[in-house]
């Protein structure tokens, strides 16, 4: 198992929860806010720890990070978040150096996706790396480990149709709805919520249904504004909103908030209603239920949709896996180089301190020294020498700790340690 170390008792980690084991409501515990992520990455920082990321989507929300001990990066989730730490342990997983490098690349690239091939984490991923970077909390390993799996990312892309077709959480619930609703032309379809998840649904409503009976409400009614300018679609005040949920057939809630906005005594309906709720943590009250004639579908039921495009989708995964194998490989032969770069340089060191003894002896020993021969031989000796340790570092027959070790222990070396 492949160690990475930026102190000598310090290691990678990934950790969190996910659509796996967790379901809506306990990813909506542990869920966090654009505040909470600040406060969490401040108070990071604050508690010495170097490097690390943190994300929080529909499906998962994640750390990683260095830390001595993953307690340290658990607890600084659970306190910024309403998730436990009795919790945490009943539906998380933990990922250590290699397994966790492992896993980054795979959510990165779409593969540990609730959709097959949803590539909106990568983007999530690279405005938590900026945040982080902005908080002077990415050191090198984390940086080029990003740039890798955003690497990789493009190249499944490119070179294979892991991605062809919208399929998303957003598609699906237009797919649902296609799906599940007869006559929908004549049908008044309300989207709540236009932050990213609202925008792609009603992008996909439209594109797919050819529909213009969409009414758009959001809290900040200019962000709203925008995209009913955009898709030329009507535009409600959110002071609406109660008078708006009676007029629809089909409602579509993508709000931020932590908390439900919308329960049963809004509600004072004289007809069906569908209610697509795709937030999280929910944002629809279950009591909606109670109500005759409501019918409400949760992101992760439509998360549960497969066809064709899905299943076309996990033909390419041995492709993007061998993609991933690729990019990842050069990661890793980075961090072995940059592992033993620093004994590298102090042996160098060392030599040139023993070559520069001897020749100071020889100076005054030799009345015709040749200073500028007996410069150029020992510093191709020297060369010579750590070349053949660079090697022998590289080969991966033996444990990398234990030659830097040996080495280090061999020519009493001390020098400024960079452990990955």
């Amino acid at each position: 198992m492949e160690n990475f170390r930026m102190a000598k008792h310090t290691s990678f980690y990934a950790l969190g929860i996910s659509y796996k084991k967790a379901d809506a409501i306990m990813r909506g515990k542990f869920s966090l806010n654009s505040q909470a992520k600040s406060t969490l990455l401040i108070q990071a920082e604050a508690e010495g720890i170097e490097s690390l990321i943190v994300t929080s989507t529909c499906n998962r929300t994640e750390i990683y990070g260095f830390a001595n001990h993953p307690y340290e990066l658990i607890k600084l989730l659970c306190e910024n978040s309403k998730g436990t730490v009795e919790e945490f342990q009943d539906i998380a997983y933990i990922y250590k150096n290699q397994e966790a490098v492992n896993h980054m690349f795979r959510v990165g690239t779409g593969l540990d996706s609730q959709i097959l091939g949803d590539f909106e984490i990568i983007s999530q991923l690279k405005t938590a790396f900026v945040e982080s970077k902005s908080n002077g909390l990415v050191n090198s390993f984390l940086e080029r480990l990003i740039n890798s799996v955003i690497q990789a990312s493009k190249k499944i892309k490119t070179e294979t149709d892991i991605s062809t077709g919208a399929t998303s959480v957003s598609f699906a619930s237009v797919q649902y709805i296609i799906k599940n609703v007869t006559d929908i032309s004549s049908k008044n379809i309300l989207l709540f919520g236009t932050g990213k998840i609202g925008r792609n649904t009603c992008e996909n409503l439209v594109k797919h249904t050819k529909h213009e009976h969409i009414t758009l409400i959001n809290r900040t009614k200019d962000k709203a504004e925008k995209l009913g300018e955009k898709l030329n679609l009507i535009v409600k005040d959110y002071s609406d909103l109660e008078v708006e949920l009676q007029k629809a057939d089909i409602v579509v809630v993508a709000t931020g908030a932590q908390n439900p906005t919308i329960d049963k005594t809004l509600l004072n309906l004289k007809k069906p209603l569908l209610i697509l709720d795709l937030s999280i943590p929910k944002n629809v009250n279950e009591n909606v239920q109670e109500i005759e004639g409501v019918t409400l579908i949760h992101l992760d039921h439509l998360s549960q949709i497969t066809d064709e495009t899905l299943e076309k989708r996990k033909q390419h995964i041995p492709h993007a896996e061998a993609i991933i194998d690729e990019i990842k490989g050069e990661f890793l032969s980075w961090t072995k180089n940059r592992k033993f770069a620093p004994t590298i340089i102090a042996l160098k060191e060392k030599l040139n301190s023993i070559k520069e003894g001897e020749l100071n002896f020889q100076r005054k020993k030799l009345p015709n020294f040749d200073e500028e021969q007996a410069e150029l031989i020992s510093n191709r000796i020297i060369q010579k020498i750590t070349n053949h340790f660079v090697n022998h570092l590289k080969d991966g027959d033996s444990s990398m700790d234990e030659g830097i070790e040996w080495i280090e222990k061999v020519f009493k070396l001390e020098q400024e340690k960079i452990f990955f």
